[in-house]
Order: C-alpha cells, then sequence, then structure tokens
C-alpha cells in the first residue's frame, strides 16, 4: 500500500527521536555526559525537522547539520545525533541534482571530522574513515534512488505516448471503417433517390417507400457522422486505399467461426432473439470485437473451446466471447493494455455501447459487448464505456 508521504515522513521522525532518546539514556555509561533539558531539546532539534525532508529537504540537512554541530559543541555524544544527518544526505540526493547533492555530503563529513577533533580520545583514522565512508555509500544509494525514479518516470511517459499512439492509430482505422459505412449509406440514398424519380408518376407507393428508405438511411448516415467528428480528433488522409470488398457484418459471423474452426479452435456459435437488419456501423462493431477475441484465442489459448454467443434484443444487441482458459500460453496473455484490447473499447465507445474484457473466475477469459440497436439509443448512450 502507498503512504502519504507526509506520514511517512511523520512516522521516521518519530523513529529517529525515539532511536536518539534511547541512545542518550546511554551516554553516561559510554563516559560523556548524561542528557539533560538542553540536551534533550537539541535531541528533538536534530531529528524532529525530518518531518518536512521531502517538502524542503536543502532546509532540513542545514537544520540538521546546525543542531548537530551545536550539540557536538555542547560536548554531548555524537554518536546519538548521527541517523537524522545521513537521512538528511539521502533525502537531498535522492530528489536533488548531484550538484547540490555532492556539497551536502561534503559538509557531514566537515561535520563528522569536527566532532572527532573535540571529541578527547577519538581515533582520528577512525573518524576520517567513517566521515569518508558514511556520506559516500549514503550518497550513492540516494544516486541510485533518484536514477530510478527519474527512469520511472521516463518510462510512464513513454508508455502514456505509444497509448495515446496506439489510440490514434485505431482511430485512425475506425474512421476509415466509418468512411466506408458512410459511402455506403449515400449509395443507397443515391439509388432510392433515382428510383423514386422514375416511378413518381408511375408507382406513387414505391417512389413512397423509396422516399422512406432514404429518410431512415439518411438519419442513420448523419447519426455515423455525428459520433465520427465528436469522437475523432485527426482527420484520415485521403488516398489510403480504402478495401473495395463490402464491410462484415453479424451475418458473416458464421463464416469466421469456421475459419477459426480450421485453426484448431472448437468454436461454439449460439444466436438468440430474432435475427434483423443493423445499422452497419454497429454490425461492423460487433463483428470486429468478435474477430479480435477469436484472434486473441487463436494466439495466446490455441488448446481452448471457445464460446461466442450473439443476443437479438429490443433495444441492444448483445456478443460475447468466451473461452475455458485451456491450452493458455501465459507469457502472451494480456491483461488490458493491448492493442487490440484499446480498439475493442475505443469501438464501444464510438457506438455508443458497454463493454467488459477480463478473466473469469472458473477460469478463462471473457469479453462482453452490449450495443444499442437505434440512433436515439446509441446518442443516449455515447458517454458509456
Amino acid at each position: 500500500m502507498r503512504i502519504r508521504p507526509l506520514v511517512a515522513d511523520t512516522s521516521i521522525a518519530v523513529a529517529l527521536t525515539t532511536v536518539a532518546v534511547l541512545l542518550g539514556q546511554e551516554s553516561a555509561r559510554q563516559g560523556w555526559p548524561e542528557l539533560d533539558a538542553t540536551g534533550y531539546a537539541l535531541v528533538a532539534l536534530a531529528n524532529v525537522p525530518a518531518v518536512f525532508r521531502s517538502r524542503a529537504p536543502l532546509a532540513v540537512l542545514l537544520l540538521v547539520h546546525a543542531a548537530w554541530v551545536v550539540y557536538v559543541t555542547a560536548g554531548y555524544w555524537p554518536v546519538v545525533n548521527t541517523f537524522a544527518p545521513m537521512l538528511a544526505v539521502y533525502t537531498v540526493t535522492a530528489l536533488r541534482p548531484a550538484r547540490v547533492s555532492v556539497p551536502c555530503g561534503v559538509l557531514m563529513s566537515a561535520v563528522w571530522i569536527y566532532a572527532g577533533v573535540v571529541s578527547e580520545g577519538s581515533s582520528m583514522a577512525s573518524v576520517i574513515g567513517q566521515a569518508i565512508g558514511f556520506p559516500l555509500v549514503i550518497w550513492r544509494f540516494g544516486y541510485v534512488a533518484r536514477r530510478s525514479a527519474e527512469l520511472a518516470r521516463q518510462l510512464k511517459r513513454e508508455q502514456d505516448e505509444r497509448a495515446r499512439r496506439e489510440v490514434a492509430e485505431e482511430r485512425g482505422r475506425i474512421a476509415r471503417e466509418l468512411h466506408d459505412v458512410v459511402a455506403h449509406h449515400m449509395s443507397v440514398i443515391s439509388v432510392q433517390a433515382g428510383l423514386a424519380k422514375f416511378v413518381f408518376t408511375s408507382d406513387p407507393a414505391t417512389a413512397h417507400a423509396a422516399l422512406s428508405t432514404i429518410s431512415g438511411t439518411s438519419g442513420e448516415a448523419l447519426e455515423e457522422l455525428r459520433r465520427m467528428l465528436r469522437v475523432l480528433r485527426a482527420q484520415e488522409d485521403e488516398g489510403d486505399g480504402a478495401p473495395d470488398a463490402p464491410m462484415p457484418g453479424l451475418a458473416r459471423l458464421g463464416e469466421m467461426v469456421e475459419r477459426v474452426r480450421s485453426g484448431g479452435v472448437a468454436v461454439d456459435l449460439r444466436v438468440e432473439g430474432t435475427p434483423r437488419q443493423l445499422a452497419p456501423g454497429v454490425e461492423l462493431c460487433a463483428y470486429r470485437v468478435v474477430q479480435e477475441a477469436l484472434t486473441n484465442v487463436l494466439k495466446h489459448a490455441r488448446g481452448a473451446g471457445a464460446a461466442v454467443e450473439l443476443r437479438y434484443e429490443p433495444q441492444h444487441v448483445t456478443v460475447s466471447v468466451t473461452n475455458d482458459g485451456k491450452g493458455v500460453i501465459p507469457d502472451r496473455v494480456r491483461t488490458g493494455s493491448g492493442h487490440g484490447l484499446i480498439g475493442m473499447r475505443e469501438r464501444a465507445k464510438l457506438y455508443g455501447g458497454t463493454i467488459s474484457i477480463g478473466p473469469l473466475s472458473e477460469g478463462g477469459f471473457a469479453v462482453r459487448l452490449t450495443l444499442p440497436t437505434s440512433a436515439q439509443a446509441a446518442s443516449q448512450g455515447d458517454d458509456a464505456t
């Protein structure tokens, strides 16, 4: 669990002060003056500022070392207040550049040597060795912590940028597909308008039916454009060469299932409710999600059995793809950040649907997509994810 910095620093300051007080009570046994009120005050002044070490590391370091110098000059046992300066040097090194932290390490060495000079009976060889060794080791640990934090931040930025690029690429692919869908609508409108014009006087009923088709189709086309302009941020470059083949829909799920079966995966397709024609964009979205889910089964769980369920409801259509988890290759399993999974979520958002992707409690993996089947329902759910 992550602890708030102020809480963590307060706990550290309390621990440092407690250890210093306990060492101070051993001063007399070590041949040093026993701590009095002044000594305890200096102990507190040298350790309590650690509460603010994350917010003002340099100021805390200077205050702690100043209190340590006064404490040593007063003739108390120098060892009592050595831990807070060490922590202060580590903190500055971990949070500030080397041009700031190196002088801080030198300051600690100087105070350490000063403590040895003013203390009677000190072995200066030992004192100098400690004055060099301790700050050097502490500075090294702080430097490694700072570099690790910088690398972690850089990795996070790269991951965020990669995710943004993947989303942009997926939205570009969706834009191409929407272009084909809208082109389909315009073609239908053109044909129906020509038919209505041709039979306007000779067959009014046929003309009326054609105009009704134009009305419904144009409404769906406008809704496709509205969703595309709201969700997609960048325009699709012209001249990418859109595919000439018609866009796939739910009627072709059987063909997809057969292809997956030929790849060695046992797939069961179930259709519930009364099949009906849906908006091309909705069918394309459902088709692509099923395609990606089954592709993941082929890649990551070749030995698993899969089930595809398509359910037609009055206002929605639901598709789900589940596998039993047998034959899964753990190293290849994505947990939610893969390019294909990002594409699924973007498609669901684009058409006002909801999607859930994740492992099952009994084993295996499931993808479940629910899409509204009318432009009005989709507009009411455009913000769903």
